[in-house]
């Protein structure tokens, strides 16, 4: 309940009882005040009525008596008046039990008055002739108290209403500068660092307000510089230090990317050929400047070629790849004799007869990243056996499968629910001896019982709007797991673009989620950066409707060049998994040990978990551990 409600709802009452309390006291007083003016009325009726008589009563059969009582009778509200003489004898009796009826039975039970009642003594000469006695009738007492209630009632309740209303307003003019912090507070949670203006005039809630303010102003700051720094680290993790060309992690996004785009490129996979007895033969100051010339090669090559883009990697030491996009099998080959010819010359330059070899492979739309390095390399080995700085191009083969059987093999699996969900990747909590979270991994087999491609599989799904059906298919069986064999931890599920832009997929997780609310919070629906970064908007939408389930999200392969710092501040996962280069090398490598702190302080402040994957050496390990690093998997 808000403050506003439970000030109101406590005032109110306050003022109700006040009220009500004032209302019974003159309730009372009227009461108390009606019942003595009765008493004196009829002690004042007697006394005069008794002197009035004391002429007549020698004769008490005097027909003036009587006269004198009706008159007296007649004029006042009387419930009786009685005459006896001096022996207790009944003279005249008067009597009158007129009720008035606007006055409610339910009243005069409810407030009982005394009656007045009071004799006098009526004397002729010293001696006592007869006794008359006055019984005030209540009824006009009841209607005098009746109308005066109902008078206090109403005045009394239109006080209180306009004391609530008066409250009401006071307290929306008081209460707003809380509900403006409030909503400030609110949105410095969700990473957005905004000010209150107009200072609130009540003193307390106006330190507090210029409090908040600062404070914004402070997180803000600090969240800028985290930001800055994590991209000043990220770009110098991006590129390779010596030779200034991108890393493995780009060029596995940039692959990507095609394969979603049909796109036509090939693939270059060059390597430097006994670098390490190279090392041994030039020195260190030497061999540096022999690698540098040869990414220069690359570069300059690529540069100068008219066709198509051409991005350059070094994945490793003596390892570089080339991304030729938009360009035929001649275009290829061409560029790879170039590259013969220069690495030829080079050799001349260093005295070396054989510098390195490239393997060129078409780029397969049904194939996935670790498949295209793996024909790849296949063409580089081939490469290698034909002679000295020469290259091998990988032809075009007839695929095992074409585009149509692809479409049925997928269509029909998904249909008859013909896969396997696997859970791998234990992903440890590093604050706690514990398991935090599992990734559902897809398994699927053709009709010979080979293990196909989930790359492929994903692909081909995702071509033919199938994979919307395929994450619900998932979605379910990592449910029913959970449940059947009462996992604890969370699940981590991928979701595709489509399926992430599908409302239909959004009221399907509603309707199951609802019905599964205890395990809602166990689910953790993850997607790339690099997919954010294409329609952040779209993704923030998904993240914000998943989060109103009570389930978690994931940005997985983390790194700055795919999603920016600030994207991530405005998208608020629960969770983002660091690309695994970021984690391998950490424990000797100062800049990546750099990022990773301020991606943790960054997670700390926007409340996010963060997460590593893929950690490979026991030291990196522990320097995660010890920067505080929520999860991390081997």
């Amino acid at each position: 309940m808000s403050l506003s409600k439970q000030l109101l709802i406590l005032i109110s009452a306050l003022f109700l009882m006040i009220f009500s309390v004032n209302f019974v006291l003159s309730v009372n007083n009227i009461r108390d005040y009606l019942e003595g003016e009765s008493q004196i009325h009829a002690q004042d009726t007697a006394t005069s009525l008794g002197l009035s008589l004391s002429p007549y009563m020698v004769d008490n059969k005097d027909p003036v008596i009587e006269t004198m009582m009706n008159a007296i009778f007649d004029r006042g509200y009387y419930k009786e008046i009685q005459l006896v003489d001096v022996n207790g004898e009944e003279l005249i009796t008067l009597t009158n039990n007129k009720r008035f009826g606007s006055v409610p039975d339910w009243f005069v039970e409810l407030m009982p008055m005394q009656v007045a009642a009071e004799k006098s003594e009526i004397s002729s000469g010293w001696n006592i002739s007869g006794t008359v006695s006055v019984t005030v009738n209540p009824g006009y007492a009841y209607f005098k108290l009746y109308n005066q209630v109902k008078t206090s009632f109403y005045y009394s309740l239109i006080a209180f209403v306009a004391s609530v209303i008066l409250l009401l307003l006071v307290l929306q003019i008081t209460l707003s500068s809380l509900k403006r912090i409030g909503a400030m507070a609110e949105t410095i949670s969700r990473g957005h660092f905004d000010n209150i203006d107009r200072l609130p005039w009540t003193t307390e809630v106006r330190k507090v307000a210029s409090s908040m303010n600062i404070m914004s102003w402070k997180l803000e700051k600090v969240i800028r510089n985290l930001n800055k720094k994590l991209v000043r680290v990220g770009k110098k993790l991006q590129l390779d230090d010596l030779t200034g060309l991108s890393k493995k992690g780009r060029f596995e996004e940039d692959v990507e990317e095609m394969l979603a785009s049909d796109e036509e490129a090939y693939v270059f996979m060059i390597k430097i050929d006994a670098l390490t007895s190279l090392v041994k033969e030039l020195g260190g100051e030497t061999i540096d400047q022999f690698i540098k010339d040869f990414a220069g090669i690359l570069k300059l090559k690529s540069t100068a070629n008219a066709i198509g883009e051409i991005r350059v990697y070094r994945f490793v030491g003596s390892e570089f790849v080339l991304l030729m996009r938009g360009a035929n099998e001649t275009e290829a080959e061409a560029l790879a004799k170039s590259f013969s010819v220069s690495f030829a010359e080079l050799g001349n330059k260093y005295q070396r007869n054989d510098i390195a070899h490239i393997g060129v492979t078409a780029l397969d739309p049904l194939s996935s990243v670790e498949d295209t390095l793996l024909a790849a390399n296949e063409a580089y080995e081939q490469a290698q056996l034909i002679g000295a700085n020469r290259y091998y191009l990988r032809k075009h083969e007839e695929r095992p499968r074409d585009m149509a059987e692809w479409k049925a093999l997928v269509f029909d699996m998904v249909d008859s629910n013909d896969y396997k969900v696997s859970y791998i990747g234990n992903t440890e909590n590093l604050q706690t001896p514990s398991i935090l979270m599992q990734e559902a991994f897809l398994e699927a087999l053709d009709k010979n019982k080979e293990l196909l491609s989930v790359g492929t599989f994903v692909s081909i799904a995702e071509k033919f709007e199938k994979i919307v059906e395929l994450d619900k298919g998932v979605t379910s069986r990592v449910i029913e797991h959970i449940k059947e064999s009462k996992v604890a931890h969370k699940m981590a599920i991928n979701v595709s673009a489509r399926t992430v832009k599908s409302s239909h997929f959004r009221a399907w997780l509603a309707t199951v989620l609802k019905e599964n609310q205890a395990i809602a919070n166990q689910l953790v629906f993850s997607f790339s950066a690099y997919s954010v970064a294409k329609e952040p908007n779209t993704y923030k939408e998904f993240i914000d409707y998943v989060g109103s389930l009570n389930a978690k999200t994931m940005v997985k392969r983390f790194e700055t060049y795919s999603l920016s710092p600030e994207e991530v501040k405005d998208l608020k996962p629960d969770y983002i998994r660091l690309a695994r280069d970021m984690s391998n090398g950490l424990h000797h490598e100062a800049e990546k040990a750099e990022f990773v702190r301020t991606m943790v302080e960054l997670g700390e402040l926007l409340e996010m978990g963060i997460l590593a994957e893929n950690v490979r050496e026991e030291k990196d390990y522990d320097a995660l551990t010890t920067i505080g690093v929520l999860g991390a998997s081997r």
